[in-house]
C-alpha cells in the first residue's frame, strides 16, 4: 500500500484498503477553529448529538487571535463556554496556527489521522501524517463519533532528481511545482514525493510545501519519514515516533520524474496560485507592502531567512512590511535568538502568532489597489484583502520590501525604489449646487427619552470602516437598546428627540452622518456632547436644544406630527396646535447650515 492507504487502513478496517474503497476512518485528534468552530458547536447542539472523546478534541483560535472583529469574537466566547462544559482544550489567542500546533505538540505524528475546520489540515503530511480539511458538518460528525465515511484516494509518485539550485526554497519548490502541474492536474491524488535531495529537506520546509497540496488540488502531498525528520520531532514533541514508509511493491496511479535542478525562484500572480512565474518576469514590480507568514512560511527557518535578508537594512519608504510567526513559541524562539529586534529595526511590524492577513485576520490584509508580497498559500481575489497578491518565498519577500520592488536577496539595489507621484488620488472637486435650505421643517418626532446616548449607541464603532454616506443611514441607533430598528422604521423628514448629552464619547463623524443618510430633518435634545455638537453643526445637520417641560407642555407623542423654526426658535405640535420655544440657530450655525456645511 501506498503511505495514505497505509494510515486509513490502520484506522478503519485494518487490512488492505484500495483507491476508490469507502471507510469509516477514525479520527485521532479532531479540531475546530474560530473560523467554523462556532457553527460545529451549533450543529451539534441542533442535532443533539454528545462528544466521542474530548481529550482527542481540540480548539485553534487562528483566524483572527486578536478578535478585533466582533464575529470573531463572538464565535471565539461561544467556544469557549461549550469547551469549559464539555472539557476541550483551548488553544486560544495567544498558541498560533491549529496545524502548526497540532505537530509541535504532538497532537499529529507519523501514522496519525487530523481533521480540521482549516482547509490546509492536510499540511500533516509533511511529518507523514493524514490531515484533512472538512466542512463544519463533517467535523461535528467527526466529534460526535469519533470518525469519519472517507472515499481512499489514488495515489501518485513524484520524484525530485538532481541537485536543488541554492537559491531555490521550499517555497520556490512548491511554487514549480503549481506551474507544471496547476490546480486541478492532481486533483483528488495523495501525493507522495521521493528523491535524493528531499532526503535532505528539513521539517519547516517539508510544511512549507506540504501547505500548498490545497492550492494544487490534492488530498495531500505526503513525504515519506527519514531518521532527520524523526529526530526533530523528537526534538520538538519529545516524542519518539514510527518511520512511515510507502509498500516497496504499493501501486501508485502515475509516477512523474522531475529535474529539480532546473527550478528557479518564483512567484505567483496576483489571482490564482498556479498562475507562476519566474522572478525574472516580474522583476523591479512596484510593492505598496510584504507579508511574512502564515501556515506556508511561519517557521523559524522562515524567519531566520528573513532576518539575514533585512540584518543592517531598512524597509523601503512608503512600503509596509508585516511579520507573523505561526506559534506562540515560534515567536519566543525568535526573540530569544534576536530576530525580532532584527525585524523591528528594518522597520518591520511583528504581530503575535496566527494565521494573519492570510486568512484576512488581524493583520497583513491589503487595500484596493495595494501591491502585496506575500509569503502566503492563496491569493485569491479578495483573499488577502481587496488588493493586488503576488505569492513568493520569506527571501523574496524580504528583499522586495527592502528594494520597494519585487526583486531577490542578490539583487537588492543600493538605493531603494521610492514611489512617484502616481496621480491616482487626483481631487476631483464636484460643483455643488446650492439649494435654498428651508428654515421650517415638519416631520413625525420620536421620542426617545434617554440621557447621554453615545456615539456608540447612535453608529457603532464595527461600521466605521464606511466611507459612503449612502451606506451609513441604516446602521443608525442599531445598538441602542429599544431602536435596533430605528432606520427600517424611519422615514425622511422624520425627528429625532432626546435627552442630556447626547453624542457622548467619540468624534466619529458618521454618528451625524447616518442621520443625514436617513434623511432626518432635525435633532432637538436637551444638551450635546461637545464634539458631537461641532461636528453636526458642520455638517448642516440641524440640532436644537430645548428645555424638558416641553413635551408635557405641547403634549408630545411619539409619532406626532410637529412643525419646527430653527430661526426664531419657534416648535408647533400639528395634533393639537399647541406652540412652544427651543433655542433658536446663532449666526454662525446658521451661516454654515446656509452654506451646505463647513467646507
Amino acid at each position: 500500500m501506498t503511505i495514505i492507504e497505509q494510515i486509513i487502513s490502520t484506522h478503519s478496517v485494518g487490512k488492505p484498503v484500495k483507491p476508490g474503497d469507502i471507510v469509516d476512518v477514525f479520527i485521532d485528534t479532531r479540531a475546530a477553529r474560530d473560523f467554523g468552530g462556532a457553527n460545529v458547536v451549533k450543529n451539534i447542539l441542533d442535532n443533539g448529538l454528545g462528544l466521542a472523546d474530548a481529550a482527542k478534541t481540540i480548539f485553534t483560535f487562528d483566524c483572527n487571535p486578536g478578535g478585533s472583529d466582533q464575529k470573531y469574537a463572538q464565535n471565539q466566547h461561544y467556544c469557549r463556554q461549550y469547551a469549559r462544559e464539555k472539557g476541550i482544550r483551548v488553544y486560544d489567542v495567544d498558541s498560533g496556527v491549529g496545524t502548526h500546533l497540532a505537530i509541535d505538540s504532538g497532537l499529529a505524528w507519523p501514522g496519525s489521522t487530523f481533521v480540521s475546520t482549516d482547509s490546509h489540515a492536510n499540511i500533516m503530511g509533511a511529518i507523514a501524517s493524514f490531515g484533512q480539511g472538512m466542512g463544519d458538518q463533517d467535523i461535528a460528525a467527526a466529534w460526535a463519533k469519533g470518525a469519519v465515511w472517507f472515499k481512499v484516494p489514488a495515489s501518485v509518485k513524484i520524484n525530485l532528481k538532481g541537485s536543488r539550485p541554492s537559491n531555490v526554497s521550499a517555497k520556490d519548490i512548491i511554487l514549480n511545482l503549481l506551474g507544471i502541474f496547476g490546480a486541478n492536474r492532481l486533483l483528488g491524488y495523495s501525493v507522495e514525493i521521493y528523491g535524493d535531495a528531499t532526503e535532505k529537506f528539513t521539517l519547516d520546509e517539508r510544511i512549507t510545501i506540504s501547505s500548498m497540496g490545497t492550492e494544487m488540488g490534492a488530498i495531500l502531498i505526503i513525504f515519506p519519514t527519514n531518521q532527520a525528520v524523526l529526530a526533530e520531532l523528537k526534538k520538538i514533541t519529545g516524542k519518539d515516533y514510527p518511520m512511515i514508509t510507502a509498500d516497496a511493491d504499493a501501486v501508485y496511479e502515475q509516477t512523474f520524474d522531475l529535474d529539480l535542478s532546473t527550478f528557479v525562484p518564483m512567484v505567483a500572480k496576483p489571482g490564482h496560485p498556479e498562475d507562476d512565474t519566474a522572478v525574472e518576469n516580474v522583476r523591479n514590480k512596484k510593492i505598496d507592502s510584504g507579508f511574512i507568514g502564515s501556515c506556508t512560511n511561519g517557521r523559524i527557518e522562515d524567519l531566520r531567512i528573513a532576518a539575514s535578508v533585512l540584518k543592517g537594512r531598512k524597509v523601503a519608504p512608503g512600503v509596509v512590511l508585516k511579520i507573523v510567526p505561526s506559534t506562540n513559541d515560534i515567536w519566543n524562539q525568535a526573540l530569544d535568538e534576536g530576530l525580532i529586534k532584527t525585524f523591528k529595526e528594518a522597520g518591520a511590524m511583528v504581530s503575535n502568532a496566527g494565521c494573519a492577513g492570510c486568512a484576512a485576520g488581524q493583520v497583513g490584509q491589503n487595500g484596493p489597489g495595494e501591491v502585496t508580497i506575500s509569503t502566503g498559500n492563496r491569493n485569491f481575489e479578495g483573499k488577502q484583502g481587496k488588493g493586488f497578491v503576488y505569492l513568493a518565498s520569506p527571501a523574496t519577500v524580504a528583499a522586495s520590501a527592502v528594494a520597494g520592488f519585487i526583486t531577490t536577496p542578490d539583487q537588492i539595489p543600493a538605493k531603494p525604489a521610492e514611489f512617484g507621484n502616481s496621480a491616482i488620488l487626483k481631487s476631483v472637486v464636484k460643483e455643488k449646487i446650492r439649494t435654498n435650505k428651508p428654515n421650517v421643517v415638519e416631520g413625525r418626532v420620536w421620542i426617545i427619552q434617554k440621557d447621554n446616548i453615545d456615539t456608540d449607541m447612535i453608529f457603532h464603532n464595527r461600521y466605521l470602516t464606511i466611507t459612503d454616506i449612502r451606506e451609513m443611514g441604516q446602521y443608525s441607533f442599531d445598538n441602542l437598546r429599544g431602536y435596533e430598528d430605528f432606520a427600517k422604521k424611519a422615514k425622511a423628514g422624520d425627528i429625532v428627540m432626546t435627552g442630556k448629552n447626547f453624542g457622548a464619547g467619540s468624534s466619529r463623524q458618521q454618528a451625524v452622518d447616518c442621520f443625514i443618510s436617513l434623511g432626518i430633518s432635525c435633532i432637538m435634545a436637551e444638551s450635546y456632547g461637545a464634539i458631537y455638537e461641532r461636528n453636526a453643526i458642520n455638517a448642516a445637520m440641524p440640532i436644537l436644544t430645548y428645555k424638558p417641560e416641553i413635551i408635557a407642555s405641547l403634549d408630545l407623542k411619539d409619532a406626532d406630527l410637529v412643525r419646527v423654526d430653527f430661526e426664531h426658535g419657534g416648535i408647533v405640535n400639528l395634533r393639537n396646535n399647541k406652540a412652544g420655544t427651543v433655542e433658536k440657530f446663532y449666526d454662525a450655525q446658521m451661516a454654515i447650515y446656509k452654506n451646505g456645511g463647513l467646507l
